[in-house]
């Protein structure tokens, strides 16, 4: 499958790993082209790098910010090959080239894959990955709301049910409305400082 994974079930070096793929077409690209544009980067980076960084990603599923950080840290660094880009901030450069973060994306993309194996829109039995919580009548939330067991690892502790458990009924909404768009240009999804635009073209995958 291409992903390292250690005896203790750590995914720091796929972590460095992708990071180290992904860094090395970035600098094929730097000595190939002297100056990029806006729309010429974005074919490459989503195109040649990105790939790298997201590659079963739903598999490893980073969650120390540490591997986070190191992954993180190669869109930011590919961002400022922009003509013009250098001296914006990183969530500036990200919003004019209609991108988000990686850790941003990551999640989106488990909320909308849980959303689709919970509603049977994936041809899987979702009782092998989650439970669902018989006591959502009585608690505030979705009705699809997760079980959440104890567990001694921290790779199941931060497990992507986690995440869509705490999240409220306008979660379960915007990863229905995420699918049934899917296929047009542009999606706006809401952040702490407003709307980013992010490219779509897949249902699976939100560009």
């Amino acid at each position: 499958m291409g992903v390292v994974v250690t005896d203790n079930l750590k995914v720091s070096l796929q972590c460095v790993e992708a990071a180290s793929k992904a860094s090395k077409v970035l600098g094929m690209i730097t000595r190939q082209f002297r100056v990029l544009d806006k729309s010429s980067f974005v074919i490459l980076y989503k195109g040649f790098i990105r790939p790298h960084l997201e590659y079963a990603v739903q598999a490893w599923s980073p969650y120390l910010r540490k591997d986070i950080g190191g992954l993180e840290r190669v869109q930011r660094k590919a961002t400022k090959l922009v003509k013009g880009f250098k001296c914006l901030t990183y969530e500036q450069r990200l919003q004019r080239l209609h991108l988000t973060t990686l850790e941003d994306r990551k999640m989106r993309g488990d909320l909308i894959e849980t959303y689709k194996l919970l509603t049977g829109k994936e041809n899987v039995d979702s009782g092998c990955f989650f439970q669902l919580d018989g006591s959502h009548d009585s608690t505030r939330g979705h009705q699809y709301k997760l079980q959440k067991h104890r567990s001694r690892l921290d790779v199941r502790k931060n497990f992507s049910a986690t995440e869509w458990s705490q999240s409220g009924t306008s979660c379960l909404h915007m990863s229905s409305k995420l699918i049934l768009l899917s296929r047009s240009k542009t999606v706006s999804m809401p952040a702490a400082d407003g709307a980013i635009k992010a490219t779509a073209s897949t249902p699976v995958n939100i560009k």
